[in-house]
């Protein structure tokens, strides 16, 4: 029996079609998925060193180092929770997902430039910001994101 409720909650009249459609995601969403989560383990990482690094080393202004490590904790969360809601197909994830990687982007443009430029890393984030964003814009990706499953169609 289906409750009102479970269909206003759950967007599905019938639980077992709901099933069927999680395991026909389409492969660039689960790319997409994947290059948000390495970049939310990039970010965790990262979280990890700050901590470690502010227990170990002396930091000049604490104020500021705790700060920065938070933000850091608290993006790798945020990312996290946005590659969630890409894998369930939830439309505010595209923004969301533009957002993250535009300033990812200009974080790696910054790695370029500047009196101690590390063009390595500047590669490395630029590379994943990219690719999701071209993975975003796939017809497959929007379809799945705006639940028009006709690929077909033209947006």
């Amino acid at each position: 029996m289906v409750f009102a409720w479970d269909v206003a909650v759950n967007n599905a009249i019938n639980p077992d079609e709901d099933q069927t459609k999680r395991s026909s995601r389409p492969p660039a969403v689960t790319a997409l998925v994947a290059v948000l989560l390495v970049e939310a383990a990039a970010l965790a990482a990262a979280a990890v060193y700050l901590v470690v690094e502010l227990l170990v080393a002396t930091p000049s202004s604490v104020a500021s180092a705790v700060g920065i490590t938070v933000i850091v904790a608290a993006g790798a969360v945020w990312v996290a929770f946005i590659a969630v809601g890409v894998l369930r197909a939830q439309a505010w994830t595209r923004a969301a997902v533009i957002v993250v990687q535009v300033l990812v982007g200009a974080i790696a443009i910054g790695s370029f430039q500047g009196p101690a430029p590390r063009p390595d890393l500047g590669v490395i984030l630029l590379i994943p910001a990219v690719v999701a964003i071209v993975l975003l814009f796939q017809k497959s990706v929007l379809a799945a994101t705006t639940g028009r499953e006709d690929e077909g169609r033209t947006f």
